[in-house]
């Protein structure tokens, strides 16, 4: 069995426990919330700053490594964009939500759980993905400015909605400050390293769980609303520049830069993760393709059951 079934298979149970609970209403209904909540403002600035704040400056800033995913996600991103206004011209809000679902890859609550179980000796694995989470939120930035600039009221420039979402981005904030420390050589007080690998130890559990739920929402909704058609032909052009495109397109620039094998594998399989569920948050505050994109998260991470594994024998030839 290849070896990253493994971790895909405890994330999946860990998803279907969670839709599970939802289903049967065991905990309260905004619980999925909460649990995202305490994850992005929490354990996932907690681990990213453990992980950062021991890693020496010289291993985060692998240029190499950052500007291929950086390169490979924003020429995935403007494909989708320029696609989907040729068929719907003007919706420039659509067209946001459709190229974030084809790059916003899962490199938080899923490909962290992953490289920790791919990589358990390598103490870059986790500085790889806390790196390639950053780079996402670019992305997220971008699709941001341009759904608030068509549907907003208010008038405000895009440098200020950019800067406004970065820099209240608890992520963000979480990786400058795990980099100031590592570019100071700052050792962390043993028990706050503690402290934050352990609240950060719970961010995957926690995140999948609540995954899980939101897609049981998601699929409730689906099922009573008749607003927004649901169009599998779309779903699976996106998964396929998400699952194959974009790693495809990491793999030629991490080749190009000439990135060590191992990172080079990193790149790769962080690139081909499936969509977050951060993605249908973002459509359902503005309520723009929100069964689609839960549809997509959910279609997504049942292909990666296939994709990443062949992807993974791909690479050790």
């Amino acid at each position: 069995m290849p070896l990253i079934l493994t971790p895909l298979i405890a994330i999946f149970f860990i998803m279907i426990l969670g839709a599970f609970i939802q289903k049967i209403r065991v905990l309260p209904n905004n619980t999925d919330q909460s649990l995202n909540l305490y994850v992005y403002y929490v354990a996932l600035p907690a681990i990213i700053v453990a992980a950062l704040a021991n890693t020496p400056l010289n291993e985060i800033l692998q240029w190499g490594f950052i500007i291929s995913l950086t390169l490979a996600m924003l020429l995935s991103y403007g494909l989708c964009v320029f696609i989907s206004l040729m068929f719907h011209p003007k919706q420039h809000a659509l067209a946001a939500i459709r190229a974030l679902n084809a790059t916003f890859g899962n490199t938080a609550f899923i490909g962290i759980p992953i490289m920790m179980l791919l990589f358990p000796q390598q103490h870059n694995a986790l500085t790889a993905a806390a790196v390639a989470s950053l780079i996402s939120i670019l992305l997220f930035a971008i699709a941001l400015v341009t759904i608030e600039l068509q549907q907003s009221k208010k008038h405000h420039s895009a440098i200020a909605i950019i800067t406004r979402a970065l820099g209240t981005n608890p992520i963000v904030i979480a990786g400058a400050l795990g980099i100031t420390l590592s570019s100071l050589s700052f050792t962390l007080f043993s028990p706050v390293e503690l402290m934050l690998n352990q609240i950060g130890s719970t961010s995957s559990p926690c995140a999948l769980f609540a995954i899980g739920m939101v897609l049981a929402k998601a699929t409730r909704q689906a099922d009573t609303a008749n607003t927004e058609k649901i169009k599998l032909s779309e779903l699976c052009a996106i998964n396929t520049v998400k699952l194959i495109l974009q790693p495809l397109l990491a793999y030629c620039f991490l080749r190009f830069f000439e990135v060590n094998h191992q990172l080079l594998t990193m790149g790769v399989i962080l690139a081909a993760l499936p969509t977050a569920a951060s993605v249908y948050l973002l459509a359902q505050r503005y309520q723009v393709k929100t069964i689609s994109s839960a549809f997509v998260v959910l279609i997504g991470t049942l292909m990666s059951f296939i994709s990443l594994p062949l992807i993974e024998r791909w690479l050790t030839f």
